[in-house]
């Protein structure tokens, strides 16, 4: 017995940039700026080229941040593969020659977004609570040449809510590392006219509330910083962010997200035509101009929710997880058909569970037009104008 349905689709992809889930609940339906987008080819690695140059990130930096383009929930979510990526650009950047004596620069003041942690479970209330939720921002202040020395983790929820601020009174110990010690917190939310507490006593928390913690990268330009604290937590933070990680982060928090694809397009409006390929591995949408319907099968074929695997020989295959153990798979073929178009057949749909499958009779046929795509991100637009931004989630292709 197989379950029928049909559908023939258009769909052309566009570009591709937090982010994590099966189905993000930040894919949220937004109508794109048609005359932004309008059959705009870019080259893969042009906007990143052009933005190294103004953000002034080196060539070991710009590893990093590679690396962690993709990653969700600021390493909450991230896969072995991913987090040894990281691993190894973290290691390499620690092993040059930053800022010499961090805690003595100028470059080290001022507010840090936090692009990256490790070990979200062991550390702070602020980290295990907040950190790997990706629709609030997270950053982390540091003014060391002040009457009142202070380094202050901050949790954004929105700019319409406000923000969390946990401060620390912070002394200098040496070159790398700043104490510290936990003594206030208040809630600011944008619709009262006054702070509400933090309803932690730290007084009582005694040698709980203080802490260490060591800045063991610190870029020439001050736009990223590498610190590790005494709970044995990594940090990755930067103060400058490049376009992708501002589109994924766009994303994350639902907000600013069509101004943020119209920035990346725009961007690229005047780069030379070149060829693109479709980059084979695993890829998994983080966003959808298209509402979802009810029929979460039409939603499944049509590529509005779940993951992309493509391969070498090529395949493609849409595979969405429905319940733990159980997962729709729809495998196709795909041919090219001029220098950024794929005509895409996708015949062979299933419900799989265990080892056992349901087999769906159901036919996709996509015209596939890739505007953007780089080892990392990939924004595209199709049937009836959907754009849908993808993330890589196997880690940077072997080349």
């Amino acid at each position: 017995m197989a379950l029928k349905f049909h559908a023939a689709i258009h769909l052309s992809l566009q570009l591709s940039p937090s982010p994590t889930l099966f189905a993000p609940s930040f894919c949220k339906p937004q109508k794109l700026l048609k005359s932004s987008v309008k059959k705009t080819h870019v080259c893969q690695s042009s906007l990143v080229d052009e933005q190294q140059q103004q953000i002034s990130f080196n060539e070991q930096e710009n590893q990093l941040i590679n690396a962690l383009i993709g990653i969700q929930g600021r390493g909450k979510s991230a896969s072995p593969q991913q987090l040894n990526e990281v691993g190894h650009a973290v290691k390499v950047l620690e092993g040059l020659e930053g800022v010499s004596e961090p805690t003595g620069s100028n470059l080290i003041e001022g507010r840090w977004q936090l692009m990256f942690t490790t070990r979200p479970g062991t550390a702070s209330p602020i980290q295990r609570t907040f950190v790997g939720v990706d629709f609030f921002s997270v950053f982390q202040e540091v003014y060391l040449r002040t009457n009142d020395p202070r380094v202050s983790n901050i949790v954004r929820f929105s700019n319409a809510i406000g923000e969390l601020k946990v401060e620390a009174a912070a002394t200098i110990e040496n070159g790398k590392r700043i104490l510290f010690q936990f003594d206030r917190a208040a809630f600011s939310f944008n619709f009262l006219p006054f702070k509400v507490p933090y309803p932690v006593p730290f007084r009582l928390l005694g040698d709980e509330a203080k802490g260490w913690l060591d800045t063991t990268y610190l870029s020439p330009s001050g736009n990223l910083r590498i610190s590790r604290g005494n709970k044995g937590t990594t940090f990755v933070l930067q103060k400058k962010t490049e376009p992708r990680q501002r589109l994924l982060s766009a994303i994350g928090t639902g907000t600013g997200v069509l101004e943020a694809i119209n920035e990346f397009i725009k961007l690229n409006q005047n780069v030379a035509k070149d060829e693109m390929e479709l980059i084979d591995g695993e890829w998994q949408m983080i966003w959808s101009s298209q509402m979802e319907t009810d029929s979460w099968i039409e939603n499944a074929g049509r590529g509005l929710m779940g993951k992309q695997i493509v391969t070498k020989n090529g395949q493609l295959k849409f595979v969405v997880d429905i319940l733990l153990g159980v997962r729709f798979s729809m495998t196709g073929t795909f041919v090219k058909s001029s220098p950024n178009t794929y005509d895409v057949k996708m015949d062979d749909a299933a419900i799989i569970g265990g080892m056992f499958g349901l087999p769906v009779e159901m036919e996709t046929k996509i015209n596939l037009e890739l505007l953007y795509s780089d080892d990392k991100i990939r924004i595209s637009r199709g049937y009836k104008n959907i754009v849908f931004v993808h993330v890589r989630t196997d880690g940077t292709r072997q080349k």
